[in-house]
């Protein structure tokens, strides 16, 4: 039997989702709360990953090997890099990749060693089932949430794409990060703390993994500012709209 994980990255998210769970049932491991329950007729657990890859890592860990996990889905925020994405925008992820990683000269720049990889694909049936689904959450934002909460971001123009997001161990909020990392990963359309790990740990296990990431801030100078208010007003509200449209439709 399928079981898929909905991993949330920040505390509103993972409680918007429990209410959609009504016969969700709480087991605490390695410090985590994991809810299993069932929502659109799938057996699914859901957790906060916390913040940080090595901690992302261990939650992906007890998710596959406590609870038989064989699917996952990463929803949080995200600071946009590419000059395209704009505030308000999703991105998912069709590559993830950690930017913090160098093991250089022994291996190539970003390459995860002994692994041969510098990038990890998300599993295609889960990211296609994000990209129908995303579109229709931001129109139900749009639908339901009072214009005082939009924050001044015109969401009925968010676009949605797809694209590489990498991973690293530090919020980014200065300009001078955000462009370096342009510069050096020209491609990346959004940066985050987590789901590059996440994304090792399911590709060690073979188990199918996607992320969307919605845009909270630009991974500049106003990132501190702009991130808090965000995730109140926005972030918990989209996540749930996008995974409840996305379990309608994904195969059981």
């Amino acid at each position: 039997m399928s079981r898929l994980a909905l991993v949330s990255a920040m505390h509103e998210e993972l409680a918007a989702v429990l209410a959609r769970m009504p016969d969700e049932q709480k087991t605490l491991v390695a410090g985590r709360e994991f809810w299993v329950g069932h929502w659109h007729g799938h057996d699914v657990v859901a957790v906060l990953s916390r913040i940080g890859k090595v901690a992302a890592a261990t939650t992906a860990t007890v998710l596959i090997e406590r609870f038989g996990v064989n699917r996952m889905v990463f929803t949080g925020v995200a600071g946009g890099l590419a000059e395209q994405v704009r505030v308000g925008d999703v991105v998912v992820a069709n590559q993830l990749m950690q930017h913090d990683m160098d093991a250089s000269p022994l291996f190539p720049r970003y390459e995860v060693p002994l692994t041969g990889m510098t990038r990890f694909a998300a599993d295609r049936q889960l990211r296609d089932a994000l990209l129908a689904a995303a579109p229709l959450a931001i129109q139900d934002l749009v639908q339901t949430l009072p214009r005082d909460q939009w924050l001044r971001i015109d969401f009925e123009h968010a676009r949605v794409h797809q694209g590489l997001v990498i991973s690293g161990d530090r919020f980014v909020s200065q300009s001078s990060e955000s462009q370096a990392l342009q510069q050096r990963v020209p491609d990346a359309l959004a940066v985050d703390m987590e789901c590059a790990a996440m994304a090792q740990v399911c590709h060690d296990y073979g188990v199918p993994m996607a992320a969307v990431r919605s845009i909270s801030d630009r991974a500049d100078d106003a990132a501190h500012v702009d991130f808090p208010q965000f995730i109140c007003s926005i972030a918990s509200n989209f996540s749930v709209a996008v995974l409840d449209r996305m379990l309608q439709n994904l195969p059981v």
